[in-house]
């Protein structure tokens, strides 16, 4: 098991790394605070494997309502990754994406992009700002400052966003390698990604809660109770956040 303790040891490391950014995650904080409390909704977009970010965040035991997880098949890996791959280097197609649901200017948008370079993460930050929300993106600073813009603007995630969060990690999001292995493997941006954006919902939650104001958070379905509280959510929800 000494491959799996070195990959602890390295998600270890970049989680105690990310509470660092303690300014950076409070900035955070506030703006989800102020969008939940506003009656708003908190988007979370990505593309590929990052589309796991939304489903972790929307409709989840113990996690906020207000939360839209934005799953468009285009961008997800079924059937073809290939499909989503190229897709997500195409421009244009987000802001339609963005438009065909019911943002508000009051409404946070979370953009994961651990590289930050391609097109649709920067279209949607631009679409997302025009319409007056506050942008937060989730990515890796050592990656995205590594690389080049796929956008025609030549801007990264990072450049739009108004909130940047460095899930840390390397440049290829591969932390581990052997001499005699061709590749670096084991990633840990999901792992580390997923963390910060769960502690930062709890920590939402607590703020609101501690300013007198009743949080609506998901109940287990699987409690004899579960479906009568969601069921009561969704029926407030509908219409706002658009995945219900």
């Amino acid at each position: 098991m000494k491959v799996m303790k070195e990959f602890y040891e390295v998600i270890e490391k970049e989680l105690a790394a990310s509470l660092a950014q303690e300014e950076v995650l409070n900035q955070a904080v506030e703006a989800m605070s102020e969008t939940v409390a506003a009656g708003g909704v908190i988007h979370v977009f990505g593309c590929g494997h990052s589309q796991m970010f939304g489903e972790e965040l929307c409709f989840r035991t113990g996690g906020l309502v207000p939360v839209n997880a934005i799953m468009i098949p285009q961008y997800n890996i079924y059937p073809k990754v290939r499909y989503s791959q190229m897709m997500e280097r195409t421009e244009g197609f987000a802001q339609g994406v963005l438009e065909a649901m019911h943002p508000r200017s009051y409404d946070t948008m979370i953009i994961v992009s651990v590289s930050g370079r391609n097109a649709a993460g920067v279209d949607m930050a631009l679409a997302a700002k025009a319409m007056g929300m506050k942008v937060i993106t989730l990515t890796s600073l050592k990656y995205t400052n590594g690389v080049t813009s796929r956008h025609s603007s030549g801007k990264l995630v990072r450049d739009v966003a108004d909130i940047v969060i460095d899930m840390g990690g390397i440049k290829g999001d591969a932390a581990l390698h052997r001499e005699n292995v061709k590749e670096n493997f084991c990633s840990p941006s999901t792992i580390i990604g997923m963390s910060i954006l769960v502690g930062l919902v709890g920590e939402v939650i607590v703020k609101l809660a501690d300013q007198g104001i009743e949080v609506p958070i998901w109940v287990s379905g699987n409690l004899d109770r579960g479906d009568a509280v969601n069921q009561e959510y969704i029926k407030n929800y509908h219409g706002k956040v658009d995945i219900l």
